[in-house]
């Protein structure tokens, strides 16, 4: 997609802004796709089926497209503002970045969510064949598969939405005064949404696996305390609007 293009498609009305910053990224399960500009572009490159394989070479040529043509719509709007990007990366700013990152990836929040995600890898992998023999097992509501997908979609996701918003807060803490909506807490909220999501989950896991209640009750539990944590470090996360949702 040439830049041309890219402004035209932006320029559309019917998309909300930023609606994609605070979402899922589920977008097979999302009815806000229409107004989603990322949605519309991921739909209109990635059209061909070999482009969607990320074992395909067109995949990764196409996607080494869209970040040169969105470098270059960078650069120009850096331009626009007077902005030198080549003087941005001084030893100062590495210095802080890496602080920065030190001090978000060793922050309690961040360290319990990187610890729920290893959680649940293990716990599937121990329990691969026993999941084999309860497919069939759903009776009423969300099925046992449903809840599997639920538990897997946001397994990593809790993890990069809570240390994206441990480094929202380490930032704004430096832009004192700051009067714009606080994206710590936007991507704080969307993580207790996934947490909220994923203990209904389990729940579910639960009911059908009634020899392996222990070890789900372990997991809730360790949710809950990382849900419990989560707005205790950012206690306005709940009440902020996202785009196009709520």
């Amino acid at each position: 997609m040439n830049r041309d293009r890219l402004k035209k498609l932006a320029a559309g009305k019917r998309f909300i802004p930023g609606i994609y910053n605070y979402c899922d990224r589920w977008c097979e399960h999302c009815p806000q796709t229409s107004h989603c500009l990322n949605f519309s572009i991921s739909e209109e490159e990635f059209s061909d089926p070999e482009t969607r394989d990320i074992r395909n070479k067109a995949f990764w040529n196409k996607l080494s497209e869209m970040m040169a043509e969105t470098m270059e719509l960078l650069r120009e709007s850096a331009k626009k503002w007077g902005v030198d990007l080549e003087t941005l990366d001084s030893m100062k700013d590495v210095e802080d970045l890496r602080a920065k990152n030190e001090a978000v990836e060793n922050h309690l929040i961040s360290r319990a969510a990187k610890r729920y995600s290893k959680w649940v890898e293990d716990w599937f992998r121990e329990r691969e064949t026993l999941f084999f023999e309860t497919a069939e097992a759903a009776r009423e509501g969300v099925s046992l598969d449903e809840a599997i997908e639920v538990i897997r979609w946001y397994q990593y996701f809790i993890c990069a939405k809570v240390m994206r918003a441990v480094r929202g807060k380490v930032e704004e803490e430096e832009d004192v005064g700051d009067k714009f909506p606080s994206d710590s807490d936007g991507s704080a909220k969307i993580g207790l949404i996934a947490i909220d999501r994923s203990i209904a989950a389990w729940a579910v896991i639960r009911r059908y696996l009634s020899d392996c209640d222990q070890g789900v009750i372990d997991i809730i539990n360790f949710l809950d305390r990382l849900r419990e944590a989560v707005e205790k470090t950012f206690p306005e996360a709940r009440s902020f609007v996202r785009p196009g949702f709520n």
